[in-house]
């Protein structure tokens, strides 16, 4: 009796994809056939738009949270749009001889059981996590030929401003330079508010810029030391005062008149009504 044929093999979808979008991204820079815009980027050139990207992913992942249909097909063309420029960046880095798509995964997979030793075998970590971090922010700065000096090392300059003062108010909290609750913070606030009122007096525009600035970062510190992401914070109030303009807009334009047929009273009173109704 012959044996039964085996079982054929059936290839793995993830792989497969991975293999279709990498061999695209040799494809258009290939030297010869490829994309001439494509050939013609830099790490730097292409850097914004990977930052428009994950901007984009998180602006799906908003959408979906607050139930707008087609949401998730959004996140997954988005999050199709993000892998691609790691696929690039991956791609300038191997044509350069310092490392392919297969080491950043190598690299990530390697940290994350590193970091996780109790799921995936081996000692239980004697450091915490921030302590992990710590050390290979340590690793990095020495094996780039510098000393990592501060807790502060690390800390993204590209993350936008916000978020990065948040960062950077965490990393200082976490030796103990911080506030000891939200009502401690408030007094600061105050008293940055009494600064710019001071420095509008010298018409010094660099000073002024300089006391806003505080101002900011002292709200920033009022944010964390209440549980609230300064940066999604913002981006609510920007919605509401973006929901509530477009009503002043729609009930001028109702009327026949545009804002700037209008007076700031009645666009005042229009905001004021707007609000009322909940938007």
């Amino acid at each position: 009796m012959d044996s039964p044929a085996p079982d054929p093999i059936v290839p793995d979808p993830a792989a497969v994809a991975l293999a279709r979008i990498l061999a695209i991204m040799a494809r258009l820079r290939d030297p010869a056939d490829g994309c001439e815009w494509d050939r013609a980027q830099s790490f730097a050139t292409i850097a914004p738009y990977t930052i428009e990207e994950a901007y984009e992913v998180a602006d799906a992942i908003d959408q979906h949270g607050r139930g707008m249909p087609g949401a998730l097909d959004a996140l997954r063309d988005e999050l199709g749009d993000l892998l691609f420029q790691v696929v690039f960046h991956a791609r300038m880095a191997e044509e350069l001889g310092a490392f392919d798509f297969a080491g950043v995964a190598d690299a990530i997979s390697d940290k994350m059981i590193r970091r996780h030793p109790h799921i995936f075998g081996g000692e239980a970590a004697s450091a915490g996590w921030e302590a992990m971090k710590a050390a290979e922010r340590a690793k990095a700065a020495e094996a780039a030929g510098r000393a990592a000096t501060s807790v502060l090392d690390g800390v993204p300059l590209a993350l936008p401003a916000l978020a990065r003062a948040d960062k950077l108010q965490r990393r200082a909290a976490r030796v103990g330079f911080d506030w000891p609750d939200a009502d401690a913070v408030l007094p600061k606030i105050d008293e940055e508010m009494a600064e710019i009122a001071e420095a509008r007096t010298t018409g010094d525009a660099e000073r002024i810029s300089d006391e806003v600035g505080d101002l900011l970062f002292s709200a920033v510190n009022l944010a964390r030391k209440l549980n609230v992401d300064p940066e999604v914070a913002l981006k609510k109030a920007n919605s509401k005062f973006e929901g509530r303009f477009r009503g002043i807009e729609d009930a001028l334009r109702a009327d026949g008149r545009t804002p700037e047929q209008s007076s700031l009273d009645e666009m005042e009173a229009l905001w004021q009504r707007v609000k009322h109704r909940g938007a």
